[in-house]
């Protein structure tokens, strides 16, 4: 970690206490977590909570976090978690902590608007200096997903600059799960393939359907072959055809 981040984590030490909030499945270990963040005499641990808590909406809401560190779920999709606590409070920074090296859910956490990455291995101390340095407005990621990430965002942007087409008003995941419906594929497949879980996917079914201003799958399949979404060439059914989608 350079020496500015560390810095401005430094810096932050005596200025006003940081409220967080901890979103992970292993209640035990953030008990034991939240504990020796406390220490630091900067952090507030103000609640916990699992990724898959209904609550986790309210409990931004109610308890105002100047920060919330996420754990990658092995089920829900990581950026639909950052989206999710970013759309409650906007000026919150969000850090995903991680046991894996998973670059493709760096990249989806990045595009989301998380400001950090953290392996669950790094010590107390540096995760207290991302803390304090992603609540000045500093970013970190590791450099193993840092190269990746500036890779994709880099081209998420020359993209943007040249959308016309009547599918650029959906997001990159969005696209995914349409491709998925091309290929005639099942919900649950989707799901599985993205990572995510089927009601996400009937989440960004309906969005997909709002945007494109249609009434079934049926009709945003059609929508998706004129615009030149291409099927998987692995997909089951016969060469160049369009399976039906999945009613679900």
């Amino acid at each position: 970690m350079d020496e500015d981040f560390r810095a401005a984590g430094r810096d932050g030490e005596g200025v006003n206490v940081l409220r967080l909030l901890m979103v992970d499945d292993h209640l035990m270990l953030t008990e034991a977590l939240s504990a020796r963040l406390s220490d630091g005499g900067d952090i507030w641990v103000v609640g916990r909570c699992a990724t898959d808590d209904p609550r986790l909406p309210a409990m931004v809401d109610r308890l105002r976090p100047d920060v919330v560190t996420i754990d990658v779920d092995p089920v829900t999709s990581t950026g639909d978690l950052v989206e999710a606590v970013l759309l409650r409070r906007p000026a919150v920074r969000v850090v995903v902590l991680t046991g894996g090296l998973d670059r493709q859910r760096a990249v989806d956490a990045a595009r989301a608007g998380a400001a950090g990455w953290v392996p669950k291995e790094c010590g107390v101390e540096e995760l207290l200096t991302v803390l304090r340095g992603v609540c000045a407005g500093h970013a970190w990621f590791p450099p193993e997903v840092l190269g990746e990430i500036l890779l994709r965002l880099r081209e998420d942007v020359v993209r943007a600059g040249r959308r016309d087409g009547p599918l650029d008003v959906l997001s990159d995941r969005e696209r995914d799960v349409l491709r998925g419906m091309v290929d005639g594929k099942r919900g649950t497949r989707i799901a599985e393939e993205l990572r995510i879980s089927v009601e996400t996917v009937r989440t960004h079914t309906r969005s997909i359907l709002a945007k494109l201003r249609v009434h079934s799958q049926l009709e945003a399949v059609s929508v998706a072959a004129a615009a030149g979404l291409r099927t998987n060439p692995a997909a089951p059914g016969p060469a160049g055809a369009l399976a039906p989608p999945d009613p679900r």
